[in-house]
């Protein structure tokens, strides 16, 4: 009873993270650059942080980037990622990345109010990703995931996988794409029965445009789960630009139709879905900075620093 009452209680808190199951962390953006953008990342192709997205991406890297996010959640929650990526010859590229989630630590109680002991709550998660070219202009990325979450003395783990597909049009400044991510399974659970983890397929498409600094990004999300209708399964969509202001200065903003409406306090919105953020060159590194509004709950903010090897 113990064991079943904490795990509900870090589930509950958890599914406020984004949603309702194991390891959901998986699916939170913690890049500055893909947070400003509202998560429409899949369709991204010069940036580390990639291999959290669509590995598919990782063929348009060049050099050795990497990349390193925090992320200060509004229920004091703290997360952290770190990518990098490197290309070897005739073979294709290579990419690494953690993702780490410290949830703090809690007081165990009994329901007369009695103190005990304090425990904590964290998840971590390692991948390593490959990509290469299918044809030219149209690649593909694996990435292969190892998961860890604590709660208390208890714990689960679980492997899991993505695969990715992007077609380029460089004429046009078109960039297609497809990703599948999180498919797997528990290898050890908190309780008996395994749990799901959170699948996701996403469609992404970007656009630089031809005369004015500014690249466009659009992402339909969780288009595996089931709907009323078909029009339905493109509800969770995002969209998002980059303005590059300078060659300093870039500003990003997104917008999150399914944040918007899962965080209505009443008829009331807010900002809700709204995320805008901003990138500065600072001799070799590049610094980030996003807000992302939970509306009347509060905001997330997250910073991120990346450079070229």
């Amino acid at each position: 009873m113990k064991k079943f009452s904490l795990i509900a209680l870090f589930t509950l808190l958890t599914a406020q993270v984004p949603a309702q199951g194991v390891f959901e962390f998986l699916n939170l953006e913690m890049s500055p650059r893909s947070g400003a953008l509202a998560g429409s990342f899949t369709a991204a192709n010069d940036d580390p942080d990639i291999i959290f997205s669509n590995p598919a991406g990782l063929y348009g890297l060049e050099g050795t980037p990497v990349s390193f996010s925090y992320l200060k959640h509004v229920l004091d929650f703290n997360f952290a990622s770190l990518s990098g990526s490197y290309e070897i010859k005739d073979f294709g590229r290579l990419s690494a990345g953690v993702k780490y989630a410290n949830f703090g630590t809690f007081t165990e109680a009994d329901e007369y109010g009695n103190k005990f002991s304090e425990y904590g709550a964290a998840d971590i998660m390692f991948v390593t990703g490959y990509a290469n070219e299918i044809d030219k202009n149209f690649h593909y990325g694996v990435n292969l995931k190892f998961i860890y979450s604590g709660i208390a003395d208890y714990s689960s783990t679980a492997i899991a996988g993505d695969l990715g597909l992007q077609y380029l049009i460089p004429d046009e400044n078109w960039v297609f794409a497809i990703a599948f991510r999180n498919f797997g399974t528990q290898l050890s659970s908190y309780i008996e029965t395994k749990e799901n983890l959170p699948f996701e397929m996403a469609l992404g498409v970007s656009k630089r445009l031809q005369y004015l600094p500014l690249r466009l990004f659009v992402d339909f999300r969780k288009l595996n789960e089931e709907q009323d209708s078909f029009l339905d399964r493109f509800k969770a969509f995002t969209f998002g630009g980059e303005f590059t202001l300078s060659k300093a200065v870039k500003l990003r903003v997104g917008f999150d139709a399914e944040k918007r409406r899962e965080l209505k306090v009443g008829s009331f919105a807010g900002l809700a879905g709204l995320n805008v953020g901003l990138g500065f060159n600072v001799q070799e590194y590049h610094v980030s900075y996003a807000y992302s509004s939970f509306g009347e709950i509060g905001a997330l903010h997250r910073f991120g620093v990346s450079t070229n090897l």
